[in-house]
């Protein structure tokens, strides 16, 4: 018999950690970093496309990079410690500490106040208006998990929590926040709205027998096209990110990578095939990528 889908990962350097500390490991899924890298790229965005020069925006996006894998952590503690009645119900997901008992309610807790601990030293290093937003930031990450209860559109909410670093970066970099951090915002919204629908798919069957609401269960067999606008709107919004903060036009040539990227998974999305889906959702780390590259290529004006 096949084994159940699942993108718990126990082997490699997790395998290695002292027994104690494997679960708490695969509880904030450091065995799975493309969390970190997608929560971290919209913040590295408006890193990119504001920084005051080249020391400050290597400072910041070494900051971000630490706020994003404890914040991420956090994240999923908080998701995990919501939903482990649940999480026990699904194949993908049943062997996750909270839900399979490795770790407990009141372990899970401490845990998150330590991640906590550690994201609220980094915020510190920023600004007064970042860290500002930073604490707001705070609210949808709570109730980012009760979305899937009372919406079908939980990937929107998880766009808001996951593209707050577009704001967050903007902010860290200016001060303030310019009309093109709106922009970027939203454009992380679309983005993430793509991504996280694909990924969706892998649950999707489980999802409809549990009563949870995704786009994936929405949109079904139409998510090709659904996807196509999602990823349409994302590169949009960035161009005219990079428009209203004066970018040269090597920015929208370069922009041309990442809508090439974003093309390809609408053309190869097979929402019946579980791997294939997590591997087109991995694949947004090198979109992301991409489009901070074309930020900085607008910037340079070469």
């Amino acid at each position: 018999m096949q084994a159940p889908h699942t993108d718990i990962r126990t082997e490699g350097w997790v395998a290695r950690l002292p027994e104690g500390w494997r679960p708490y490991a695969l509880l904030m899924r450091a065995d799975r970093p493309i969390g970190t890298w997608l929560l971290f790229l919209p913040g590295l965005w408006a890193i990119c496309l504001f920084a005051p020069d080249w020391a400050e925006g290597v400072r910041l996006a070494a900051l971000f990079l630490l706020g994003a894998w404890v914040m991420r952590g956090a994240g999923c503690v908080v998701n995990d410690l919501w939903d482990r009645d649940l999480d026990r119900q699904v194949a993908r997901t049943r062997g996750r500490p909270l839900a399979s008992g490795a770790v407990r309610p009141m372990q899970a807790l401490w845990f998150l106040a330590a991640l906590c601990s550690v994201g609220l030293a980094v915020l510190l290093q920023l600004n007064a208006a970042a860290i500002a937003l930073g604490v707001l930031s705070l609210l949808p990450v709570v109730l980012y998990p009760l979305a899937k209860r009372v919406t079908t559109y939980p990937q929107f909410v998880l766009g808001l929590t996951f593209g707050w670093g577009a704001l967050l970066g903007s902010a860290a970099a200016t001060g303030t926040l310019p009309a093109a951090a709106a922009l970027l915002y939203a454009a992380s919204i679309a983005w993430i709205l793509g991504y996280d629908t694909i990924y969706a798919h892998q649950d999707r069957e489980d999802d409809a027998l549990l009563g949870i609401g995704s786009t994936a269960l929405r949109f079904g067999e139409r998510t090709a096209p659904f996807l196509a606008a999602c990823y349409a709107a994302t590169v949009a919004l960035l161009a005219l990110a990079g428009l209203a903060a004066g970018l040269s036009w090597w920015f929208l040539a370069a922009l041309a990578l990442p809508a090439a990227l974003l093309a390809r998974q609408v053309a190869a999305l097979d929402i019946a095939d579980p791997a294939k889906c997590l591997a087109l959702f991995k694949a947004n780390r090198g979109v992301g990528f991409a489009v901070a590259l074309a930020f900085l290529l607008g910037r340079a004006g070469l």
